[in-house]
Order: structure tokens, then sequence, then C-alpha cells
């Protein structure tokens, strides 16, 4: 079964879960410790001049933040006996990208607020927010080339990284024209750009890990599977919270995805499953700023009494499956701490 086959009802897998699954404290509290380590790591490698274009470029930075993408990098590199160490500049790297493109993604978007501050470009301007971003991209291949890992695995590396810019920069422009067309895209569609948007990163962190650690492109190519569908199974879970999510855990407006018009995997089934004056009170809301909160509870209602919520969530499942799978050969604690993972971010409340 490939990406493409988005048929819905299919049997759910068992998980293959750790011995004991992280309570959401637990777990956050983990990626909490992991994130002490790398913020100050990357706070010795955001030191420059002039000070305003590295006080813009670590904004977002120092403020908030589970850092998944590097301890991906992290464990993908101790699961084949790798030390942390040699991981380090790849997890700050693949963290300067992710913020490269919050940075210009909130330009793009002209949001105000991320991580309950005031975004790079409303703070310092949208200059210094451009320049500000470009140094982040810049400088995450610095760090790698001035590694200490062997010229070969730290080449091999920036070819990674590279590759997954591309394809982050290719699934923005797929968002971008979704968002911009009138119709309602294909699920096909939408399973590609979140793959590239949103998957790309997870996928490289995982494989930049592995690299870190050895040569070998079985090991490599299997972490790279478990970030690509870990990945996948993050985004598809954000679009259900985006929808469905209790503005007290969100702190956004109830259906506040169905009111920006966000064209994600539980509105694309809604409008497909729905029909008649359950399908016009979903399109009534569905990109209306103005739309009022009776309206929009009312939609989430129906969206929820079609059944969609289940829909989604064995289709994040499959994802989580074939994560799963890809870390079938590594028995051990680095693996159930990445399997802690995948059960956290697929179960997160909504």
């Amino acid at each position: 079964m490939d990406d493409t086959d988005w048929r819905c009802g299919i049997a759910e897998a068992i998980p293959r879960l750790p011995a004991i699954p992280p309570t959401d404290e637990e777990m956050n509290k983990i990626l909490q410790n992991n994130a002490g380590m790398i913020n100050k790591h990357l706070k010795t490698k955001m030191n420059g001049s002039p000070k305003i274009l590295y006080d813009a470029a670590g904004h977002l930075i120092v403020n908030g933040g589970k850092r998944l993408r590097p301890y991906l990098v992290i464990k993908s590199c101790q699961i084949l006996g790798g030390k942390k160490s040699m991981a380090m500049h790849a997890a700050s790297a693949v963290e300067m990208v992710h913020n490269f493109t919050l940075v210009h993604d909130d330009i793009m978007d002209n949001d105000d607020v991320r991580h309950g501050v005031p975004t790079v470009h409303k703070k310092f301007s949208t200059p210094i927010a451009i320049l500000a971003g470009d140094v982040l991209f810049s400088k995450a291949y610095q760090i790698i080339s001035n590694s200490r890992l062997p010229a070969e695995s730290a080449i091999h590396i920036v070819k990674m990284l590279a590759k997954a810019c591309v394809d982050v920069c290719e699934g923005q422009v797929l968002d971008i024209k979704m968002a911009s067309e009138g119709k309602i895209p294909t699920q096909a569609q939408y399973i590609e750009m979140v793959r590239k948007k949103t998957a790309a990163l997870f996928e490289v962190s995982c494989s930049m890990g592995a690299a870190c650690a050895t040569d070998d492109i079985k090991d490599i190519s299997n972490l790279a599977s478990f970030g690509r569908n870990l990945g996948v199974a993050f985004q598809i879970t954000d679009d259900l919270i985006g929808v469905m999510g209790d503005p007290k855990v969100t702190k956004k407006p109830v259906g506040n995805d169905l009111r920006e018009g966000k064209k994600s995997l539980p509105i694309l089934l809604a409008i497909k499953t729905a029909s008649g004056t359950d399908k016009k009170a979903i399109t009534k809301v569905f990109g209306n700023p103005k739309a009022s909160r009776s309206d929009l509870e009312k939609a989430v209602k129906i969206i929820r009494n079609l059944g969609i919520e289940k829909q989604v969530k064995t289709q994040a499942r499959r994802y989580s499956n074939r994560a799963e799978n890809a870390l079938d050969e590594y028995p051990g604690s680095i693996s159930d701490e990445l399997l802690g993972l995948l059960y956290f971010v697929e179960n997160r409340s909504l």
C-alpha cells in the first residue's frame, strides 16, 4: 500500500509500544532536558555582529520550542551506537534550519505571534527578519562543515540537509497553491505537501543522526523511514487538533483551521463525506473569518458526528505503524525512547 492509498476504515495494527508508554508529563520533561542541552550549544553558535541580526536570528530559539528535531538527531545517532557528542553539530544545524523556515513562514503569513511572543518580523522589521532567516540557514551549514566528523560523513550530511531544504521549499509552494486554488485538493496532493513541508525535516533529522554514527546505507535508510513516517503522523494529528482541539489546550478559537480555510485532512474528509445541510454548515464557516462561534461549534459537532476523528486517527496510525516497523532491527532502550516519542506525537490531547 503506497502513500496515495487513502482508504479509510482499514484495520488498525496493534502498535509496538515501549514497555511503559510515557505520560505527556514524562515526555515533556525528557524533551525539556534535551532542549536545554541543545539551547546551550546553539547559544555558542549565535554570536556575532551586528548584534541586532543575531538577536533576531535567536529570537524564536530563546522563546520556546520542544526541539523535537534535534532530539531525533541525537537518538538516531545513539540507536546505532554513536555518542551524543557526535551528533550535537547536526542537531543544532537542523534546529537552525527549522527556525529559518518559521521566520520566513511567519513573514509570508504575516503572523503576529509565535510561541507566545511577537514574530521576528514584527519585533525587528521584515528586512531584518529575512536576513535573520538567511543567517540561520547559512549557519546550519557552517556548523556541520566545522564539526569534527570525518569529511565524507560531513559531506553526506550536508547533501541530506540540502535536499531536505529543497523539499521544504517545494512543500511550502504546494501549500500556497492549495490555499489559493478554489478547488479542494485530493488526499494524495495533501499527503505530498505534508511529506515535503513537514516530514522532510523529521526525516533528515533521523538520517543525519544515523550518518553521524555509521555509513551503512541500510541503517541510514531505516532511520530516515522512521522520521519520515513520524513526520506525516505528526502533521495529520496536528491538523486534527487544529479542527477539533479544545481551545483551553490549543490556545486557539474553536474550529480555528475551519475559520482560516486550511485544506487539511480532517476538513478534506469532512467536505467529501458530508451532504445536504451538513455540508452547507461546514462550507459556510470554511475560510470565513467572520464566522460566528455558534456556527463554528455547529460545524465541528457535525464533523465529529461524521466520524472524521476516527478516520483521521486511522490514517495517522498507518504512518505510525510504518515508523515502528522501521525500528524492528534495533531493540533496546533507545528504540523504546523513539517509540515513546512516536506514541506522544500520535496521542496528543485534542
